[in-house]
C-alpha cells in the first residue's frame, strides 16, 4: 500500500514523557508477601495496624536483599522517548514487558531529539574515567542546526520512499535513532529499583553509575512516580544505597 499523505515537516523536543498509566502496587503488597512466610494468609487491615512494624519490616528486607516480596506489584508506565534511549531500555529484560509502537504498521511521526542547552555536550577523560563537561554557545548552535537538518532529508527520503511505493518497514530504515518512539513499559519494584540503579545518579547510591542522560530523564520521571506509590519501599531503597534487592 502507497502512503500519499502530504509532506510532514519535523518537529523538535529535548523532553521524555512518562505517565503512569495503570497500576497494582503499594507498600502493603511487599508486606503481604514477606509475612505470609512466617504468619500465613493476613488481611490488608492487619498488615496496616502497625505502621512501624511495617516500615522496619521493609527496611530488613532491602537490607538483607531478601527480593521476591518487592515482585508482587505491577506498574505500567507509557513512554516516548528517542530510539536510541529505547534501545538503552531494552537492556532490561528480567520483570520488564514491552510493546512499543511498529513502523512496519504506521507511518512513523517526524519527531525528533535535539537537546536543550543544559543538556552537556563535552566527553572528557577515557572510558571507564570521564565527565561531561558543558557546552560553548557554538557548539550547541552546531547541535542543534546538525541535527534539525540531518533529521530533515532523513524524513523527506522517508516519504519519498512511501510515496514511490516501498513498504513501511524498509522505508524506515532511513530513518535515525533521534526519532521518537513510544511503548508501554510494565515492571514491578524489583525490576524498577534495579533499572534505576544503573540509570540515575542520586547522591545516597552505594555504587556510582554514569547513565546517559536522556534516560536518565526518564528513570526520574519514573521513580517520582513509582515513590508516591510505594513511599516505605522507596525510602527503604534510598536508605540502603539504591541496591536492588
Amino acid at each position: 500500500m502507497t502512503d500519499t499523505a502530504a509532506p510532514t515537516a519535523p518537529s523538535f523536543r529535548s523532553d521524555m514523557t512518562v505517565e503512569l498509566v495503570k497500576h497494582s502496587a503499594s507498600d502493603t503488597d511487599v508486606l503481604w508477601a514477606a509475612r505470609v512466610s512466617t504468619a500465613g494468609e493476613q488481611s490488608l487491615e492487619e498488615l496496616s495496624k502497625d505502621p512501624e512494624r511495617s516500615k522496619g519490616l521493609i527496611n530488613y528486607l532491602m537490607r538483607d536483599r531478601h527480593g521476591s516480596p518487592f515482585e508482587h506489584n505491577s506498574m505500567t508506565f507509557f513512554v516516548s522517548a528517542p530510539l536510541f534511549v529505547f534501545r538503552e531500555f531494552h537492556r532490561h529484560r528480567v520483570g520488564w514487558s514491552y510493546n512499543e509502537e511498529s513502523g512496519r504498521y504506521r507511518q512513523l511521526q517526524p519527531v525528533f531529539y535535539v537537546p536543550d542547552t543544559s543538556r552537556k555536550l563535552v566527553q572528557q577523560g577515557r572510558p571507564g574515567k570521564y565527565e561531561f563537561v558543558e557546552g560553548t554557545p557554538e557548539q550547541h548552535k552546531l547541535t542543534s542546526r546538525a541535527m534539525e537538518d540531518s533529521y530533515g532529508r532523513a524524513y523527506e527520503t522517508y516519504q519519498e520512499m512511501l510515496a514511490g511505493g516501498v513498504a513501511r518497514e524498509v522505508a524506515r530504515a532511513v530513518l535515525p535513532v533521534g526519532l521518537y518512539s513510544s511503548m508501554y513499559a510494565t515492571c514491578n519494584a524489583r525490576s524498577l529499583m534495579h533499572f534505576l540503579g544503573l540509570r540515575t545518579q542520586h547522591e545516597q547510591a552505594k555504587v556510582p553509575s554514569f547513565p546517559q542522560r536522556e534516560i536518565e530523564m526518564v528513570g526520574q520521571q519514573m521513580e517520582e512516580q513509582w515513590a508516591k506509590l510505594m513511599p516505605l519501599t522507596h525510602a527503604a531503597f534510598n536508605a540502603n544505597g539504591r541496591v536492588a534487592p
